[in-house]
C-alpha cells in the first residue's frame, strides 16, 4: 500500500468515526430520553398518552362523565332571568381547570329563543352549580332549559392532601321577608390553612316537592385560611311558592387555592 493510499484510508476512517460519533450524539438522546408527561407518547408509568400514572393529567377512560341533574331558568324581574345548571362530578380526586359550556332556552312550545355561553371550572367530587345572571330573551318567556359542555374536558388529578385539608363550611342559613323583599343570610368559613381566591357562592331555594324555585349568587374576592364571613343574597321581588329547603354552594377553582 502506497503512502498516498494509506493517507486516504486514514482520512476515510477518521470521517467514519466522526460521523458515527455525531450520529450517536443526535440519535441517543431521542432513543433514550427520560419519559415525560408532555412528549406525546405513552411511556414511563403512564396508562395513556401523557396521562395517568405519575402524570397530573387523568386519562379520559379513567374518569366518569359529569351528570347534569337539572337545568332551570328563574325570573328575577319581568324580562330578566337567572339560569342554573345543577351538576355532579363523580370523580372524587379529579377536577377541570377550565371548560366551556352553553345554556339553551325554549318557550312553552319548545321553540328555541336564546342561549348563553360561558366558561367555568369543575370542582373535584360532588355536586355543584353553574350560575348565569341577567339573561334576556326579548318578549319570549323561557320555559325549557338545557345545558351542555361544548368541548372535551381535560381532567387533572388534585393532590390528596389538598382534598383532605380544604374544607369550606356554611352555617346559620336564614331566609327573611320571602313575600316582600327576600333576604337570605349565612356564614361561610374556610376551615383550613389554604387561601381561597374568587369564591362564587350560589344559593338555591326549594319547595316541598324538592323543586328549585329560585336562585341567587354573591361573590367573595378572597377567603383566607381560618376566616369566616357573613354572606347575603337579595331578590328584587317576592319569591313564588313556599320555600322549604335552602342550599348554599361555595364555588372556587381548587387549582387557584394556595397555602400562604
Amino acid at each position: 500500500m502506497t503512502w498516498a493510499l494509506k493517507r486516504q484510508f486514514f482520512y476515510v476512517v477518521v470521517l467514519i468515526v466522526f460521523l458515527g460519533i455525531l450520529g450517536f450524539l443526535i440519535i441517543y438522546p431521542q432513543v433514550n430520553k427520560i419519559p415525560s408527561c408532555t412528549d406525546g407518547v405513552q411511556n414511563g408509568n403512564e396508562v395513556g398518552i401523557d396521562c395517568g400514572g405519575s402524570c397530573t393529567k387523568a386519562c379520559s377512560f379513567q374518569v366518569d362523565q359529569i351528570s347534569v341533574l337539572w337545568a332551570r331558568i328563574f325570573e328575577v324581574i319581568p324580562g330578566r332571568y337567572n339560569a342554573v345548571a345543577y351538576l355532579e362530578n363523580h370523580n372524587k380526586d379529579t377536577a377541570i381547570y377550565k371548560i366551556n359550556y352553553k345554556f339553551r332556552f325554549a318557550d312553552k312550545d319548545n321553540i328555541y329563543i336564546g342561549k348563553r355561553d360561558g366558561e367555568t371550572f369543575v370542582p373535584a367530587g360532588g355536586k355543584f352549580a353553574i350560575f348565569e345572571a341577567g339573561i334576556g330573551v326579548g318578549n319570549s318567556i323561557p320555559v325549557y332549559t338545557t345545558f351542555e359542555f361544548t368541548e372535551t374536558p381535560v381532567w387533572t388529578t388534585v393532590p390528596e392532601d389538598k382534598l383532605n385539608q380544604l374544607k369550606v363550611l356554611v352555617s346559620d342559613i336564614k331566609l327573611e321577608n320571602q313575600n316582600t323583599a327576600p333576604h337570605l343570610s349565612a356564614t361561610i368559613k374556610n376551615d383550613s390553612l389554604f387561601t381561597i381566591p374568587e369564591v362564587s357562592v350560589v344559593a338555591l331555594l326549594y319547595d316541598q316537592k324538592g323543586n328549585a324555585i329560585s336562585a341567587s349568587r354573591t361573590y367573595l374576592d378572597v377567603l383566607a385560611g381560618g376566616e369566616s364571613k357573613n354572606i347575603d343574597f337579595t331578590w328584587p321581588e317576592p319569591i313564588p311558592g313556599n320555600v322549604i329547603a335552602k342550599e348554599i354552594i361555595p364555588m372556587y377553582n381548587i387549582f387557584l387555592v394556595k397555602l400562604k
